[in-house]
């Protein structure tokens, strides 16, 4: 049982993967907090934007 265990915490395979998972789980979180923080920014923007090309071809 101890070599068995010891092979395994020695067993690098998958290390990789690991941190490439890790590293896309920061990426997306990072993703969703600057989203909340710039989306109703975003959104007045689009919406000023979509009034203002209405405005201008209603005339």
């Amino acid at each position: 049982m101890r070599k068995l265990l010891k092979v395994f915490v020695r067993d690098e395979r998958g290390v990789s993967a690991m941190e490439y998972a890790v590293l896309a789980g920061i990426v997306a979180v990072a993703l969703g907090a600057v989203g909340a923080t710039f989306s109703s920014k975003v959104s007045t923007m689009f919406t000023t934007m979509f009034t203002a090309i209405s405005t201008e071809q209603a005339k």
